[in-house]
Formats: structure tokens, sequence, C-alpha cells
């Protein structure tokens, strides 16, 4: 004969004089608050902004209402992530996201790709011109073709850097039209 969860969990006297009271439709805590080190943080100190607490997904996209020189340092910060986030220990040798991902045969290749498309996309929404965003595309394609070779094109990643031309020529392109 099987036995139940509650008959594992709870013994037999003290299953027999409790009732559950747990309401499940809605929002109220169902135990204590507890912070990252295991204590329990006492009610009173919570205050009321934490029973009000909600987070509106409808506006807070990181995405969106960003003025072009914000865009333009977040494509600069992807791009030093994907290229020239990490130093070679014992050597000046820079590498990124990029080429760590690159090591995995044919699908790194073709994340790391994607994740250069995005700059590409994102410069066009900046409203870069036809032959910046070429040169840019052609950039990415060097990148991804020859970084699809097994060795030759992981340390061909590491030394390109794509992504980091692609956005130093945006921000020259910016800069011009600033003028």
């Amino acid at each position: 004969m099987a036995m139940s969860n509650e008959e594992i969990l709870i013994p037999e006297p003290a299953r027999a004089r409790t009732k559950s009271r747990a309401t499940f439709g809605g929002a109220q805590p169902r135990g204590p608050v507890i912070d990252q080190e295991g204590r329990e943080i006492p009610q009173e100190s919570l205050g009321p902004q934490f029973q009000s607490f909600r987070f509106d997904f409808g506006t807070a996209n990181p995405f969106a209402n960003l003025t072009r020189e914000q865009r333009l340092a977040r494509l600069d910060a992807v791009a030093r992530l994907l290229d020239i986030a990490f130093i070679l220990p014992g050597t000046n040798i820079r590498y990124g996201v990029d080429g760590i991902i690159g090591l995995i045969p044919v699908v790194g290749d073709l994340i790391a790709t994607a994740f250069s498309l995005w700059l590409v996309r994102e410069a066009r929404a900046l409203g870069a011109p036809w032959h910046i965003t070429a040169r840019m595309l052609g950039n990415v394609a060097i990148q991804g073709v020859v970084g699809a070779v097994p060795v030759a094109g992981d340390a061909f990643d590491v030394l390109f850097r794509a992504n980091i031309r692609n956005v130093r020529m945006l921000r020259r392109w910016m800069d011009r039209q600033a003028r």
C-alpha cells in the first residue's frame, strides 16, 4: 500500500488536528519575507511600499525611448563585450564573447554572426545610410565565413573584431552628421 505525500511529511496526530486554511485566489503573502542571507525580515520594517509593489511590463522596456547617443553607447558596450571584453593572461591579446562562442563548431559561429547582425540592424534603425550598412554587412560576412574555418577561423575572430569596426564606422558617420 502506497503512502500519500501528506502521510509521509506530516505525522498522523498532527494531520488529524489541523485543517488547511490556505487560500490561493489572492496575492497575499504565504510566509515570512526572507532576505538573501536567509534571515527573516519583520513585517514592521517592510513598510507600505512593499505591500503595493507592482512591476508593469508594458512600460519597462529597456530598448525603447533611448536617445541616439544612448543607443550608440549601448551598441558600443555590446561590441566591446563581443570583441574585447577579456585579456588572455600573460599576453596583450584581447578577446570577447564572440571568440568564446565561436569555439563551438558551426552553431557558435551562427550565434556570433546573429549578434553582429543585430548591431547592423540597430545601426540601420539609427538612420545609417545604405553604404555604411553595406560595409558593416561586409565585415560581418567576412567574420562569419572565415570564422567558420575550424582553428584558423577562431584566431581570425579574435583578431578581426568586426563589431568594434562597425561601431566605430557608425560613430564616425554620426559625428559627421552632427556638424
